[in-house]
């Protein structure tokens, strides 16, 4: 029987083939006033939900979706009459989109995919609980980067080959890694030049390897999907 997080792993990606006092040091530290907008999440069954946004000013379990080129929502969630919505990412900021329609089978009422950030960055700071929505753009400094096209992805050593893997908010897991039966091992992993060791990973049958929050939530991550840019930065005040 697949364990509650594996499931969930699993019904996520099905959804996403659906739908096709250190904080001085943060790299964004100098971002203009007025070019970004912050709001915050939770890490629930590690999984990033936004907990201040809104659809439509309706409140819901939406979850932040890096890897998801549209956003979607379940069936069941109440949308306002008409073709395109509006996201609220705070109370003077909002976009406007055109979602799907799948359904989430429980996981959540929707996911946040690109498609609400535009030609803009957002950044995942996993310590303070922060989404960062930078109309600016990335700031490079001190991150490693990772250039896309397509799904944002970076280059992970997996045994001492390198492999491109989707940066996915929506895994709770650590690596999936494509195989034509399902399972668990251990693979050595270097990301972003630090080594981690041996680490558990999943196997499933998918195209191309993604990285999940329990690798992610080690670094700082901004992924720039005007630019095609993905920036990890080893933010110190978490531990390896």
């Amino acid at each position: 029987m697949l364990s509650k997080s594996m499931a969930r792993a699993t019904a996520l990606l099905l959804v996403l083939f659906t739908s096709s006092s250190c904080a001085r040091v943060l790299p964004w530290r100098n971002e203009p006033i007025g070019e970004e907008v912050n709001f915050a999440f939770v890490l629930r069954d590690n999984l990033v939900e936004l907990e201040s946004l809104r659809i439509d000013n309706q409140q819901g379990r939406f979850l932040l979706g890096t890897a998801a080129p549209v956003t979607v929502v379940d069936p069941s969630f109440p949308l306002l009459p008409g073709r395109t919505h509006t996201i609220n990412l705070a109370s003077k900021q909002s976009v406007r989109i055109t979602p799907q329609r799948v359904a989430m089978g429980g996981v959540a009422d929707g996911i946040i995919g690109a498609d609400t950030w535009r030609r803009a960055a957002v950044t995942i700071d996993y310590r303070s609980g922060l989404v960062t929505y930078q109309k600016s753009g990335i700031h490079p400094a001190q991150m490693t980067l990772y250039r896309f096209s397509g799904a944002p992805a970076i280059a992970v050593g997996v045994d001492g080959r390198e492999v491109q893997a989707i940066v996915d908010t929506t895994s709770p897991d650590t690596m999936v890694l494509p195989r034509a039966t399902a399972g668990r091992g251990t693979v050595s992993l270097v990301i972003a030049s630090i080594d981690f060791g041996p680490v558990d990973v999943q196997y499933a049958p998918v195209t191309q390897a993604r990285i999940g929050n329990r690798l992610l939530s080690r670094f700082l991550v901004t992924v720039d999907y005007g630019r095609g840019v993905v920036g990890l930065w080893r933010d110190p005040r978490i531990p390896q």
